[in-house]
């Protein structure tokens, strides 16, 4: 198990560079000038819409590269699901750690990124994510490396796919708002914790419920 965690790290790790190397592309055609918000709003420039299609595209392909990677290391749907989590947050952290060794950017862990672009822009803090990663990674080894402690039923899963919501709700609700001077106020840091909390409790619940006879 340790040396496929490994495996799947060196994996998550160059993926990453991968994803930074694109960014870095990505800003020095749109943003020659630097990247920093509020952003400019583009309006219905046809260059700008083609490039969001096929950003949006890119992205959809990034989340299946994940899943089937996940899916081809992982042997059942426990371990998939860890490796999905693994996958991701090693990925999403490396992210930033690539970009402040390419470009020197972020210069503080509070600038702001454009996260996402499906189903709207997703924004916030570089902060927010890489706590969000984080957590992922604390569930993942906890998944592999405990696997009989980890009881998890019906409504379980749907506090899970909650918490999920109420994080992905707090960072919609910012990247509505990226282009306005006062982006910086539409974060909302108690919803984003609300979701992380709620997510690490039914964690830990599941993780020492007791067994059922």
């Amino acid at each position: 198990m340790p040396k496929r965690f490994c495996i799947v790290a060196i994996f998550s790790i160059a993926f990453a560079y991968i994803e930074a190397a694109v960014v870095v592309y990505i800003r020095a055609i749109f943003y020659p000038a630097g990247f920093t918000f509020p952003l400019a709003e583009f309006g219905a420039d046809v260059r700008w819409q083609r490039f969001l299609l096929t950003e949006a595209g890119r992205e959809a392909a990034t989340i299946v590269l994940i899943l089937t990677s996940a899916w081809l290391f992982g042997r059942d749907r426990r371990r998939r699901l860890a490796y999905f989590l693994t996958i991701f947050a090693i990925w999403d952290i490396f992210y930033y750690i690539w970009l402040k060794v390419l470009i020197d950017w972020p210069s503080s862990i509070m600038d702001w990124d454009i996260l996402f672009l499906i189903p709207l822009p997703w924004a916030s803090p570089v902060l927010a994510p890489v706590l969000v990663s984080m957590i992922m990674l604390f569930f993942a080894v906890m998944i592999l490396y405990r696997p009989a402690a980890l009881r998890v039923n019906k409504t379980d899963w749907l506090g899970f796919i909650l918490a999920a919501f109420v994080v992905v709700l707090s960072f919609c609700i910012a990247g509505m708002h990226i282009t306005e001077p006062d982006f910086q106020t539409h974060f909302y840091w108690p919803l984003f914790a609300l979701g992380c909390i709620l997510a690490l409790v039914l964690f830990v619940k599941c993780l020492y419920k007791p067994k059922t006879l």
